[in-house]
């Protein structure tokens, strides 16, 4: 969802999120895709994108990417699937077709740059991250709210600290 808000705020022209999940679905048209599909609904529509980007962290979903990219298009990878995980994908693709495929660790971002630019197209209320907060937590949920990130449920937590108050004393 963040690749999909930082693509719109950069003036994509067409944004077509991918998910298995319906409510992440219905989540990305409400931050501004123009098409959301499962990724059965995306190889079998046979839709074609300028650039992929890959964000889930997941072999197939890598592997969705890399078949919706068009002739002469981006594969970007964002996830971080588990070590030693491994995708297919046709080598003679990246030839035949003028393709790339990139990773990206954390954007990519230069902070020194990056960050004033974010800043500014947030103030603009072209950057709303705030949108990408899909609940809140008391620390002490911090294990299931890192399951619920795990099975795809969640888009970004707030971990809530317990205020001097709240704390235990010895």
């Amino acid at each position: 969802m963040a690749a999909l808000i930082v693509a719109k705020a950069l003036g994509a022209r067409r944004i077509v999120a991918i998910d298995a999940l319906p409510d992440k679905l219905q989540r990305a048209l409400e931050l501004g895709a123009d098409e959301a599909m499962t990724p059965d609904e995306a190889l079998n529509s046979g839709v074609k994108v300028d650039v992929a980007a890959e964000a889930a962290g997941n072999t197939r979903a890598f592997e969705t990417a890399f078949a919706i990219t068009g002739v002469g298009g981006t594969t970007v990878t964002v996830g971080l699937p588990a070590p030693g995980q491994l995708s297919q994908i046709e080598p003679l693709t990246l030839t035949a077709e003028a393709r790339t495929v990139k990773g990206s660790y954390m954007g990519s971002a230069v902070p020194e740059r990056d960050i004033p630019r974010y800043e500014q197209l947030w103030r603009q209320s072209r950057l709303p991250v705030e949108r990408l907060i899909s609940s809140e937590l008391p620390l002490y949920e911090i294990n299931e709210a890192m399951d619920r990130l795990s099975d795809g449920t969640e888009i970004r937590q707030i971990i809530r600290f317990p205020s001097v108050q709240e704390q235990p004393h010895e």
